[in-house]
């Protein structure tokens, strides 16, 4: 069996879409099993921007930058991931406004407000796994739900960003309108 054809079986056993892990080209080497949470948390992170539209008056931003604040939950996955140019991966950025796509890991669960306000008035995407986080004004969790990693999005937060998000992915995901 080759280390693709293990790496979309996992994904599917852990029960996300077969046309997430279809669109990934992951660049390493690895067996199924090694794919832990933070592995599938950083594709689904790195892939999210391909079902965000941008605001018709606006082109997608390229490079596209993504940025991780606090502690990188990814280790090297995210970096790894990353064989496209028109893609720039920030850990630890002191400032995320120059961030398209914003994580806000887990160890920042304390400052979460501070993270948002951050982002207000600016278009980036905000994405975490902290418990709550769709519902406290954060645009896209991904809470592990058993042995899944499971997909919330606040719509209402989305669209007042000017984001839309493809159908596909809303039909994956848990929708709350706050």
């Amino acid at each position: 069996m080759s280390t693709t054809h293990r790496l979309l079986t996992n994904c599917l056993a852990k029960g996300l879409a077969f046309w997430l892990c279809l669109g990934l080209a992951w660049p390493l080497t690895v067996r199924a099993q090694d794919v832990s949470e933070y592995g599938m948390k950083a594709v689904l992170f790195y892939r999210l921007a391909q079902f965000i539209y941008w605001p018709a008056e606006e082109k997608r931003p390229s490079p596209l930058i993504l940025c991780v604040v606090g502690k990188n939950p990814f280790g090297a996955t995210i970096s790894q991931l990353n064989q496209d140019s028109s893609i720039e991966i920030r850990l630890a950025p002191g400032d995320p406004s120059p961030c398209h796509l914003l994580f806000i890991s887990r160890s920042e669960a304390g400052s979460l407000e501070f993270w948002l306000s951050r982002t207000d008035g600016r278009r980036v995407i905000t994405v975490s796994d902290i418990a709550g986080f769709a519902r406290a004004g954060g645009m896209i969790e991904l809470p592990l739900e058993g042995e899944r990693v499971a997909i919330v999005i606040n719509r209402r937060t989305v669209q007042k960003k000017g984001f839309e998000i493809n159908a596909q992915l809303l039909r994956l995901a848990r929708i709350i309108e706050r």
